[in-house]
């Protein structure tokens, strides 16, 4: 049984929609094209890139490089080193059989802690290229700053693709050792996904890639840790064929990859997450799209855009250290998925090469927080301190919504600025959400407990908007002084100046 995409579906329209979104934000339409390489290369000159993230931004001890000559330059005649190590015996031509118009790609692992020197030389000529890296821990942070105290684990939560748990923590970093999986997609009525033994069952599914390959749908699904992060890859692989690397490409992989995404926000600190934005996505995987993502890119577990731009980075390094650099990347999502795509996109470019997202919002701090906080003060308001002296449409036209249920709505969404819990208010209306994890329960914040944790966005972001001197507490970039509530529709006649 094959399986085909709808072409109507929304997993068919990202497809057909990436094509057009890639042309544009790519350099000069071609997608895979590299803008700090964009310079020519003279014909007796060498050049080292890095392949797998930016030279500063390498993590793990490990990058992927690529190292490209001249057309005078016999490449095959190249020596490599780091930091005064010969390395020479990592790197392969990425087109076997060519020392010329081709370039050597290799994987040095090894490098230490902060910056580290690579270079490529031609013995016996001028022939040379140095390339400075900068290593951190694979625990991260790059640019996050500090990591966020207290952490809960997720790893003896997490359901692995063949429905194991990844096992206790390896150190206080939530760390597991990666481990790969196969499973296929059953064709039966219950369908879904089956772990894959070896011999081919009767029931398993074929799928037909983009690039008319007809294969086996067996998905390779490799599960990890990189930057406090659970992460996942997947794609189309026949465990009868070569294993994938940087240099051996799947014949189920299109080459092209999908960083999908969780949405939330509400309750999204001080833990590790156990679940990703899922990567068994049958309409993506048929087509022969590579998915990617990871538990801190659930904004339900991390509402905090610029730890999810480092776990992008850190999680799209690692896949390309283990398969090779990608076509293009595309990030997608709806919600929660559509900030971190949005804002990964805008504030680093290279990340990705595109985004199609659905319901969307553009940022959390500026485009939904002082909404939210509106609508807290104006459900306040109306029901606590002038009950009943406003009519349903007169709050909504103070409040300026389209409609007035958006009062309460989002009134309860300005939980996540709420940092006290209260044993009386209702689920919607809850501050200091942590999840019902009953081990962060016990350590939330009160007036009994001033040095809990404090689960709200400012506090769960304290890296970037700093402590507040009166208070201690993360700073907040909110307020309303001078604003005049309703004055529109004052003058407008539609409220009285005793109601204003």
């Amino acid at each position: 049984m094959r399986i085909r995409a709808n072409p109507a579906s929304p997993t068919a329209l990202l497809t057909m929609a990436a094509f057009g979104v890639l042309g544009a934000c790519s350099p000069e339409g071609d997608p895979g094209a590299n803008a700090e390489a964009s310079e020519a290369l003279g014909s007796s000159d060498l050049r080292i890139e890095s392949v797998s993230t930016k030279p500063y931004l390498v993590t793990g001890g490990d990058v992927l490089l690529r190292i490209e000559a001249g057309e005078d330059l016999d490449l095959s005649d190249v020596r490599v080193s780091a930091n005064g190590t010969d390395v020479t015996t990592r790197f392969s031509l990425d087109v076997p059989g060519a020392s010329q118009g081709a370039s050597l790609i290799g994987l040095v692992d090894g490098l230490g802690l902060g910056d580290n020197q690579i270079e490529a030389r031609i013995p016996d000529s001028d022939a040379m290229a140095a390339l400075e890296l900068t290593n951190y821990p694979i625990t991260g942070p790059i640019i996050s700053g500090p990591h966020e105290t207290p952490y809960l684990c997720g790893t003896e939560r997490f359901r692995t693709a063949g429905g194991e748990t990844l096992g206790a923590p390896l150190d206080e970093n939530c760390s597991v050792e990666t481990r790969v999986e196969y499973v296929y997609l059953s064709t039966e009525d219950d369908g879904g996904f089956k772990a894959y033994g070896g011999a081919m069952p009767p029931d398993m599914a074929e799928a037909t890639t983009l690039d008319g390959e007809v294969v086996p749908f067996i998905v390779r699904v490799q599960t990890g840790t990189v930057n406090r992060a659970i992460y996942q890859s997947a794609m189309l692989h026949d465990p009868a064929d070569p294993t994938p690397d940087p240099w051996t490409r799947s014949r189920g992989w299109n080459g092209k990859l999908v960083y999908t995404h969780g949405g939330g926000c509400r309750n999204g600190w001080f833990q590790q997450g156990r679940s990703t934005g899922q990567v068994l996505n049958v309409g993506l995987l048929e087509m022969g799209f590579a998915v990617t993502s990871a538990s801190l890119n659930v904004f339900g577990t991390n509402c905090n855009d610029l730890l999810a731009s480092e776990t992008h980075i850190m999680v799209k390094e690692r896949f390309v250290e283990s398969y090779g650099q990608p076509t293009y990347a595309i990030a997608t999502g709806g919600s929660g998925g559509s900030y971190q795509s949005h804002q990964t996109a805008d504030n680093y470019p290279g990340v990705f090469d595109g985004i199609i997202v659905s319901s969307s919002f553009p940022d959390v701090t500026s485009a939904t927080i002082f909404t939210l906080a509106d609508a807290r003060l104006l459900s306040f308001y109306f029901t606590e301190m002038a009950p009943r002296q406003f009519s349903e449409d007169e709050q909504r036209l103070v409040s300026g919504f389209g409609s007035w249920g958006s009062i309460p709505n989002l009134s309860r969404g300005a939980a996540r600025i709420d940092a006290t819990y209260s044993e009386t208010a209702s689920p919607e209306e809850q501050g200091a959400e942590v999840g019902r994890l009953p081990e962060l329960e016990a350590l939330r914040y009160s007036s009994s407990n001033s040095d809990g944790i404090r689960a709200t966005v400012y506090d769960h972001t304290v890296n970037v908007y700093g402590i507040d001197p009166a208070t201690g507490f993360a700073a907040r970039p909110l307020d309303n002084y001078g604003v005049q509530y309703g004055l529109d529709i004052l003058n407008s006649g539609q409220i009285t100046k005793a109601q204003f």
